[in-house]
């Protein structure tokens, strides 16, 4: 008699003796016998264990808590309850680790900002069973697509002096006792010997490998000291950002259409019974989405006519669309849910709301940058081709008042064999909110980083 996981689910099981091993999701109790809904966790579906009277034990077992972990040994028998193909019927149940009866997560419903406060039993729940299962399958999925091209995988410092936005919102790292200083700081003095802080990204890093490797990625944590409280962000989140040499802004979004259907259509077949629950009970029509987004074919249209498209809609929005200005959610949707109805390319955005690192185009008032708006999300990836010509790239940094002297590799790296390349970045949370219909970040990261809230 084998220890089975829960793979039990497919049929070959049927009318075999199997150990189980997991945890009592639920338990209802009668006279004579009793029943056990059963989670081990490597399945998203619940086990029914039924036992009985004649079981040498049964008055201990009739007081298993719910949370408990327990051994069950028992046969895989067809089951008489409509919508449940099997169950275990137990001739041995062992308590493993009780559970007092004030356990938090009680088969009932709980607030999702309930479970934020017990992070650390929410993947116990089945919202959470499902989430944190995509999350994972998700993960494989982008490596496998970056894997499976011969993409280096390329591990970015999480520790920089470079920010890469040059917006500023980094979390600064020192051993400095800050109690002790008055007046300037003397980063000399300090562990690195000069200014250094959590990576915002790891794209200009990643850049200095595509140009050895021609194609790698990056997949890691970022961090951002933004003090913002919205449902889509946080200040600790992971990014995908993958950089290719030779690669122009056109092939740039190829790259990203085929790997973002790669991941969805991934989720699709391995996450099914997820998918069932979350489509029942977060977002109606969840698969039909992620359906459509697999079949579809992005439209490519340039920020300008975007902007023309939403001028002229006749809608009113909250937000009048301007040009040379950013798009709004609202923006997003009508373009990728009315106008297009289908995932939507956007490029060549004006250069004074885009990173420096963008190759300016001909006209000297965008840049070769794209975002990519999906129907039920909006924006999801963006990306860009990088400017590779040193002198541009020097002028744009000083039209920004941005120093040099942090980047000097960066810039550097134009001289010394410099070529065409490009880049996109998503944000992995944001991802899995779209694969889950989840809308708020702090339900799709284990731990979420937000301000005021570093628990656990």
């Amino acid at each position: 008699m084998d220890t089975k996981e829960l793979f039990i689910h497919t049929k070959e099981y049927l009318g075999k003796k199997v150990v189980l091993e997991g945890w009592i999701r639920n338990h209802r109790k009668q006279k004579e016998f009793g029943f056990i809904s059963f989670s081990d966790g490597t399945f998203f579906t619940q086990v029914q264990v039924v036992y009985e009277k004649d079981l040498k034990n049964f008055d201990d077992i009739q007081k298993f808590h719910i949370g408990s972990s327990i051994r069950v040994e028992g046969e895989v028998v067809e089951s008489p309850k409509e919508g449940q193909t099997f169950e275990v019927h137990a001739t041995d149940i062992q308590l493993l680790g009780d559970c007092p009866e004030d356990y938090p997560i009680q088969p009932k419903p709980h607030s999702r900002e309930f479970l934020r406060e017990q992070a650390y039993l929410r993947p116990r729940t089945n919202l959470f069973q499902a989430v944190f299962r995509i999350r994972s399958k998700a993960a494989y999925a982008i490596h496998n697509y970056f894997q499976e091209r011969d993409y280096v995988y390329f591990h970015a410092p999480l520790i920089t002096a470079a920010d890469a936005e040059g917006a500023g919102e980094m979390f600064q790292v020192t051993t400095l006792d800050l109690d002790k200083i008055k007046g300037n700081v003397d980063y000399s003095k300090d562990f690195f010997g000069k200014k250094a802080s959590l990576t915002v990204s790891g794209q200009l890093q990643a850049e200095t490998f595509a140009l050895a490797y021609k194609k790698t990625y990056t997949f890691g944590p970022t961090f951002r000291a933004e003090n913002s409280n919205t449902k889509t962000h946080a200040n600790e989140f992971w990014m995908i950002e993958p950089e290719i040499s030779f690669c122009d802004l056109e092939q740039d979004m190829d790259i990203m259409e085929e790997m973002l259907k790669y991941v969805v259509d991934y989720i699709l077949k391995n996450c099914h019974e997820e998918l069932v629950f979350l489509d029942s009970f977060v977002e109606k029509g969840l698969i039909e989405k992620l359906e459509k987004l697999v079949n579809s074919k992005a439209v490519r249209i340039t920020h300008h006519d975007a902007i023309k498209y939403l001028i002229e809609s006749g809608k009113k929005f909250e937000f009048e669309p301007k040009y040379g200005e950013d798009l709004a959610r609202e923006h997003e949707k009508y373009l990728t849910e009315e106008k297009f109805n289908c995932p939507v390319f956007v490029y060549n955005w004006p250069k004074d709301i885009k990173a420096f690192y963008m190759r300016l185009n001909d006209d000297q008032e965008t840049v070769a940058a794209v975002d990519l708006l999906v129907p039920g999300s909006g924006e999801l990836m963006g990306g860009s081709q990088r400017e590779e010509r040193l002198d541009v790239l020097e002028k744009r940094m000083d039209d920004l008042h941005m120093g040099k002297e942090d980047l000097w590799w960066y810039l550097k790296l134009r001289e010394y064999g410099g070529c065409v390349h490009s880049g996109f970045g998503m944000g992995f949370e944001r991802l899995i909110m779209y694969l889950t219909g989840v809308e708020n970040i702090r339900d799709v990261i284990p731990y979420p980083r937000t301000p005021s809230n570093c628990e656990f």
